[in-house]
């Protein structure tokens, strides 16, 4: 091959790692139930954030729970194939394995829901009201001049 040939044959080969990532997302989506529940999940909080109109940082912390999540399911859904493929019969380090990845997506989860009641949750009325019953530690969340929105 030629030096004139190098910087195609790079191209190709990225494009065909995009092509592969992207086959990968689809077979997920296609094979896993859950990867199908976070996808509805995530057109749901999209929804939502569009409707309440999330400010920037809002949306970034959003984005990058939703992304924790999809990841954390991305990878489990490959460790329990790998862990299928290497032990097919029952032994407990492979449970081990897969019950360490399926924890690692409760975490992410749980995670998510708590951002969410954070980012979300003066929206839908989830904070006390007053003061007096502790309403303060909600302002921390709106830098000053910026108008509440309730």
């Amino acid at each position: 091959m030629s030096r004139e040939d190098e910087p195609r044959r790079h191209q190709q080969t990225l494009l065909r790692s995009f092509r592969v990532a992207w086959d990968g997302l689809v077979v997920a989506l296609r094979s896993d139930r859950n990867l199908r529940i976070h996808a509805v999940a995530t057109v749901f909080v999209v929804a939502a954030g569009c409707w309440y109109r999330l400010n920037m940082l809002e949306w970034s912390v959003i984005v990058l729970t939703i992304g924790l999540v999809w990841v954390a399911e991305l990878l489990n859904t490959a460790i329990e194939a790998v862990v299928d493929l290497i032990s097919p019969e029952p032994h407990p380090l492979a449970r081990r394995a897969k019950d360490v990845a399926s924890a690692a997506v409760l975490l992410a989860a749980v995670t998510a829901v708590i951002v969410g009641a954070i980012v979300f949750g003066s929206r839908l009325n989830l904070r006390p009201a007053s003061p007096e019953q502790g309403g303060q530690a909600a302002d921390a969340f709106y830098s000053p001049g910026e108008p509440r929105r309730v």
